[in-house]
């Protein structure tokens, strides 16, 4: 299904580098290279073998120079579109690289659109579609546990999960099928108790798929972590300890922090979107009072809060009015400053919150790290599923559109046990059949193709 068009990009990322390289892909894509790059062996790229580096100068029309480089040919169907495929790879400077671009839309190429090199691999069958979405999510994982899921769906097993339920159902709908139009055959009824066997395990096993949903989109879009408390409590410190690093400026002036600071950490193989807020109190300092706004703002956002307490002094009003904000939220309760005397007692903050961890710990000494780190995963892991799991549902469109399979399989299996003609089952399998189908891309409409594709960067 090779495009008419041919297409070229900057494939490597911006700013300056070694090395950057400029795509060509499509029908005439050796020809378009030809007209720019000159080998110096004197060869055409078109008249060499697929899978050669060949050595040469990038030149406009007039002769004149414009970079050294290598040339990769990839020819069709062996290459990432299965189109014929040049890769130019030039120096990385910025200006040469739009320079060697430039000269490639005037042998006859036009700029690619956002995804299209992956968006023809997926038309030309070399990925199906979830296949493709992994490709973004490889290339923005941020820890080994967030890549290790994306190059599980990369390699094709999600896939090979989808494609598995539908042949099952498809050969359920077969028999069915078979009782509608040959009834005259008597087709046993052993085999439609078979049957809904059959139907209610594939719906076991979407509900376990489902149940990977929540840490799947949290690996791959990192978990929005806010540090609550009050001020001079250790949230600064704590954001240190988990980064590993002097992030946050720490003082024993409460109010140090103004405005937030965001990074992520690397909690487990956890990515987390961290947050390090204002303290939360009452204040007549203008430029205070807008960041305890954006704190609470935080709190109310954030999909997990740590929510930090000084251990050493009794609870104030402003924790009392922190812990207000926790009703309805995700938390983990730390009792900061474990290394003086303890004026909070963890089994009463346990007793009044009994679905928060309440950890003890230590910024100064460094102490409940690993215990702060075993809450976390616990809290993103939290239906059987862990970090060495490769068979995650990514978002929440594929989570969306396998709950309803989920449906249409439970009012098959209400259908079968109602005694109802095989017809009326038919339906609802064939629906849960098609549904999966836009999974893998196989029933994915044009418009859902283009909308997926045009999240991707340029040149990928």
């Amino acid at each position: 299904m090779q495009q008419e068009d041919t297409i070229s990009a900057i494939a490597t990322a911006g700013g300056e580098a070694g090395i950057g390289i400029v795509r060509i892909s499509g029908r005439t894509a050796l020809s378009v290279a030809d007209r720019i790059f000159r080998a110096k062996n004197g060869k055409r790229l078109s008249d060499m073998e697929s899978h050669r580096a060949v050595y040469g100068t990038v030149a406009d029309d007039e002769g004149r120079p414009v970079d050294e480089a290598m040339a990769l040919i990839m020819r069709s169907p062996h290459s990432y579109t299965k189109e014929d495929v040049v890769e130019l790879q030039c120096h990385g400077g910025r200006l040469v690289l739009r320079q060697v671009l430039s000269l490639t839309y005037c042998a006859g190429a036009r700029p690619a659109e956002r995804g299209e090199f992956t968006k023809r691999a997926f038309l030309n069958g070399r990925l199906d579609l979830s296949q493709a979405q992994a490709v973004m999510d490889v290339i923005q994982a941020k820890t080994d546990s967030a890549l290790r899921a994306a190059e599980g769906n990369l390699s094709g097993k999600f896939s090979a999960k989808i494609r598995e339920m539908r042949n099952e159902i498809l050969g359920v709908i077969a028999h069915l099928e078979a009782l509608i139009d040959f009834p005259e055959e008597d087709v046993d009824d052993i085999s439609l108790e078979d049957a809904r066997k059959t139907v209610a395990g594939l719906a076991d096993r979407l509900r376990k798929l489902l149940q990977t949903a929540h840490a799947g989109q949290i690996l791959r879009e990192g978990l929005m972590t806010a540090i609550i408390g009050r001020p001079n409590v250790g949230k600064s410190s704590l954001l240190n300890m988990l980064l590993r690093t002097e992030r946050a400026i720490v003082t024993d002036i409460p109010g140090t922090t103004r405005d937030s600071i965001e990074e992520y950490a690397d909690i487990g193989g956890v990515p987390l979107r961290i947050i390090d807020t204002a303290g939360i109190r009452a204040t007549e300092d203008k430029v205070e009072r807008i960041g305890v706004e954006k704190s609470r703002e935080y709190a109310e956002q954030a999909a997990l809060l740590l929510v930090l307490f000084d251990g050493s002094q009794e609870l104030s009003t402003e924790d009392e009015e922190i812990l207000a904000l926790l009703e309805g939220k995700q938390a983990i309760l730390l009792v900061n400053k474990s290394d003086l005397p303890q004026k909070v007692d963890p089994g009463i903050l346990r007793q009044r919150f009994p679905d928060f961890p309440v950890l003890p710990i230590s910024t100064k000494a460094e102490n409940g790290l690993e215990s702060l780190q075993k809450a976390i995963l616990d809290k993103v892991y939290t239906t059987g599923c862990d970090e060495e799991e490769t068979t995650l549902v990514r978002d929440e469109r594929e989570a969306h559109l396998l709950r309803r399979v989920l449906e249409h399989l439970n009012e098959a299996i209400n259908a079968m046990d109602g005694s109802m003609d095989a017809d009326l089952v038919s339906i609802d399998l064939r629906s849960a059949w098609e549904i999966l189908g836009e999974l893998t891309g196989e029933m994915a409409g044009e418009d859902i193709i283009d909308e997926i594709f045009s999240r991707f960067c340029i040149g990928k």
